[in-house]
This record gives structure tokens, sequence and C-alpha cells, in this order.
């Protein structure tokens, strides 16, 4: 062999090498990358807030790998989940949903993306009962008393900021409007964050959010609780009846948290941002603060939270065909 034939050997082999290391790191570059976690609302709402409890464990979990929380309101979170679904999927770039996830493919029959094949499910990782918080000028002191003074006012008297049209806070307030024969006029926001500013500013009579969004407002006394809307009254509200507690039995409306990620990703790298999210949510510390603002953790696996969805689907698609909802506003 020649001098000039053993360097282009050489060479070559040398090149094999560098493209097989490039290919082996491959994985973990995506690893190097910040972990964008794109939350639907803007900063102040349920899901910032959960996001950002997680946000300093979750990167500890990551051995050290940067965590970013990225809000991306509008279109009742279409604009973030569509976000999501185009993304790189390498693990990288995650959608903290909400419960709009599972009702947006009830109400929108022409999303920019498609529910139920354009994702992978991480973890669901909290529930919480909706919190039914009011301006203080409003009457009562509760639910009921509430009702039993708007039945005497005109329909439409008062009325109820959302986060949107077709969320969950939209639906549930309907649904409870039809058992109590009250008509409430339904205002939409952009999201909890600005729902309770009109709420405190007197723009919005009252709204529906987590105890996690109203407990600042609650604790300086401009937002007063009427009513949780879970199993059982919370811990920091132990005064504020349930609905069901208040005339209606069996009314329960949970908003919930999962995480995903865009189809394509990996399966090892699902398995391991499934187990990092499940362990950060065991953590003391993280536990009592998602339980002082009224979360109740889940922590499951993608399957149980593909079924939660379609559960959630199933459930106000039903409800929706069966009344005269208003989805334009």
């Amino acid at each position: 062999m020649t001098y000039t034939t053993m360097r282009r050997a050489l060479a070559a082999v040398c090149a094999l090498a560098a493209l097989g290391g490039g290919l082996a790191a491959a994985p973990a570059h995506a690893e190097e990358k910040p972990l964008i976690l794109v939350v639907p609302y803007p900063p102040g709402g349920s899901t910032d807030i959960l996001a950002r409890i997680l946000q300093p464990r979750l990167s500890k979990e990551l051995g050290g790998r940067a965590v970013v929380v990225e809000n991306r309101p509008g279109a009742a979170s279409q604009i973030a989940t569509a976000f999501v679904a185009r993304a790189e999927p390498d693990g990288s770039t995650l959608l903290v949903s909400f419960d709009n996830h599972g009702i947006n493919p009830a109400v929108k029959p022409k999303l920019p993306y498609d529910t139920f094949k354009d994702f992978v499910a991480i973890t669901q990782t909290v529930r919480f009962p909706l919190v039914l918080g009011a301006n203080p000028g409003v009457p009562g002191d509760n639910l009921k008393e509430f009702l039993a003074a708007a039945a005497k006012q005109p329909p439409n008297k008062f009325n109820y900021a959302s986060t949107g049209v077709g969320s969950l806070n939209h639906l549930a307030p309907e649904e409870l409007k039809r058992l109590s024969k009250v008509e409430l006029l339904h205002v939409p926001y952009g999201g909890g964050g600005p729902a309770i500013q009109a709420v405190v500013g007197g723009q919005a009579n009252m709204t529906w959010l987590s105890f996690a969004a109203l407990r600042g407002q609650i604790q300086a006394g401009k937002i007063k609780p009427l009513a949780v809307a879970g199993e059982k009254r919370l811990p920091d509200l132990p005064n504020v009846p349930t609905v069901a507690e208040s005339g209606f039995p069996g009314f329960v409306a949970y908003s919930w948290s999962g995480m995903f990620a865009p189809k394509g990703t990996p399966a090892a790298t699902v398995k391991k941002l499934t187990q990092a999210f499940n362990t950060v949510l065991a953590d003391p510390d993280v536990k009592k603060k998602l339980e002082e603002a009224g979360f109740e953790i889940v922590a499951s696996n993608g399957p149980a939270l593909d079924a939660y969805v379609k559960a959630e689907y199933d459930r106000w698609s039903k409800f929706i065909k069966s009344s005269n909802i208003n989805l334009d506003n």
C-alpha cells in the first residue's frame, strides 16, 4: 500500500469515526437544549402557577438542564397547542396542557392540530376543583345566597368571566345555569389572570378558577369565594361549601393539567420525562407547594392521561349536544 493510499484510508476511517460519534451524540444533543414548557395562557393563571412550581425541581431532576416556562396565550389554548404540535419531536418542547385539551375538539371542529393524533402523552400532573370567586360587591356569602339574590333580578343582571369560549370555566357555569335556572351573562377573557383582574376591577362579577389562581386576591379581600366545585371542601377554605352542598348533588368540575410532547418523540425520551415529572411530583417540598395551592397530585402515565382526555371529551361533547349553549360567546 502506497503512502497516498494509506493516507486516504486513514482519512476515510477518521471520517466514519466522526460520523459515528455524531450519530451517537444526537440524543445527548437534544438533552443539551433547554426544556421548554409551553403554557397556553398568560402569567398568573393555574397552568402558569403549576409550571413555575415544577420548573426548578424539574431542572434539578434533569441534571441541571435549563427548564424554561414560555407563555403562548390565545385562541383558547390553540396557539400554544399548535406550536407544540409543530415542534421538533426530540422531547425539548412540551405542552403544559389544560382542560381545554380535551374540550376543544368538542367545541371547535376545525382545530389546527389533531388532539388525539398529534401528541404523545407523558403524565397527568394534577387536578383541581374550580372555585367560584366573586367581587365583594356581589350579593351573598355563598353560592346558595347569591343564586337566591340573582333570581330576584332581571336575567343576565350578573355576569361571569371565563378563560375563553368552550373552556371548562365556561361549560361548567353553563351547566349550573341550566340546573339553577338563573341566567348569567358569559364574558370570555384570554386567560385566568385577565379574568381575575376583571373581577377585582368590577368589569366582571365572578369567575370559576383554581384556588391557586384566586388565592392571593382572596387573602387580600379583593375576591370572596362562594363555592368549591369539588367532591369536598378545600382545607384552606373550610367555610366555603361545595356546589353539591349548595343544592346541586353530584355537581363537580375538576380542571386538570398534563404534559404532552409532539408525536414522533422517541419512546425512551417519553419514558424518561414521565419518570422525571413523577419524581418531581413526589418531592415533599413540591407536594407541599402544590397542595397549598389547591392542586391534587395525580402523577399518572401516558396511557392513563390519554384515557382521561378521551373521557373529558366524551363528557363535554354530550353536554354541548344536549344544551343550547352559545359557543360564539
